[in-house]
């Protein structure tokens, strides 16, 4: 007979362990069902196939011949259908896909992906950025870091750092106005993306909620990290997490000249899909960030 789509595949799974233990009750342990749950499956699958497979005796059962002909080949079959899940499983398991925002990857996440492989040296990575937040039902995608307030339902969230801001310059900017030393020296130099909400974020927790920034040269460069290279340019002053860009002002390249930091509300966020917490190379990569994040503060 040729199977259907409504062949009863569970009755076929009660029938292998039955057939190789020779035991409804054992099959029934196996399988986490009642002796009568398992006697059920059996006579199902012996009415859809319309022959007996067991001859049932007081505490014994046995195979009749249709039943001898049956169980190996059934055994075969999900075999195979375990090792191909098996394989399916060890593939998937061995490349973890990265989601995340340019800024982010660029100036912090890339700088420990090399130490995250040297300590799990079965995991590939694979770094993916854009500005978007990504439909796990639509990438593939492991896991993403995102910016926001951690209220994304049918996810695992779990929080990173805060995402604090303040304005950075070369200090070769701010020497041509003999340095920045007041929220005010700010307003005589150019502003990257003057229409960031953050500036006027920032500028009201300095005492100075009325500047008004209209009226400057729009500039908007898509990500932080661009921004942050136009200001080492000396192309004007970004705001920006200063954490992601302590290399530039150890090596010169950049000065924060206020110790003022400012928040819109929202942090960084590891999120993975609620189904896929149990994934190894998802809680080997959860389990690195969370005891790396602390190093560099929060």
């Amino acid at each position: 007979m040729k199977m259907s789509r409504q062949f009863p595949l569970n009755a076929l799974r009660v029938f292998e362990s039955a057939a190789r233990q020779m035991s409804f009750t054992r099959a029934g342990e196996e399988l986490g069902l009642t002796q009568t749950a398992v006697s059920y499956q059996i006579k199902l699958l012996e009415d859809t196939i319309g022959e007996q497979l067991f001859l049932r005796r007081p505490r014994q059962v046995s195979l009749t011949e249709a039943g001898e002909r049956l169980a190996p080949k059934i055994a075969e079959a999900f075999s195979t259908i375990d090792e191909a899940v098996t394989n399916l499983n060890d593939t998937s398991e061995s490349t973890l896909i990265i989601h995340s925002t340019a800024t982010f990857a660029s100036r912090w996440l890339a700088r420990y992906l090399g130490t995250f492989q040297l300590e799990n040296p079965g995991i590939a990575v694979r770094l993916e950025t854009s500005q978007e937040v990504i439909d796990f039902s639509r990438t593939e995608a492991d896991v993403a870091i995102r910016t926001g307030k951690g209220e994304w339902p049918g996810l695992r969230v779990h929080f990173l750092m805060k995402s604090h801001f303040t304005p950075m310059l070369s200090p070769g900017l701010a020497a041509t106005i003999g340095g920045v030393k007041t929220p005010e020296d700010i307003l005589k130099l150019r502003i990257i993306d003057p229409g960031d909400p953050w500036w006027r974020i920032w500028f009201t927790a300095a005492g100075m909620p009325d500047v008004d920034l209209g009226g400057r040269p729009s500039s908007r460069f898509g990500a932080q990290a661009f921004e942050a290279a136009a200001a080492v340019a000396g192309q004007g002053v970004a705001i920006l997490k200063p954490e992601f860009y302590a290399d530039d002002v150890a090596l010169g390249r950049l000065i924060q000249p206020f110790d003022l930091l400012s928040d819109d509300g929202t942090d960084y966020w590891l999120v993975y899909p609620e189904a896929r917490r149990n994934s190894k190379k998802i809680r080997a990569f959860r389990d690195f960030l969370l005891k790396t994040i602390p190093a560099v503060g929060n």
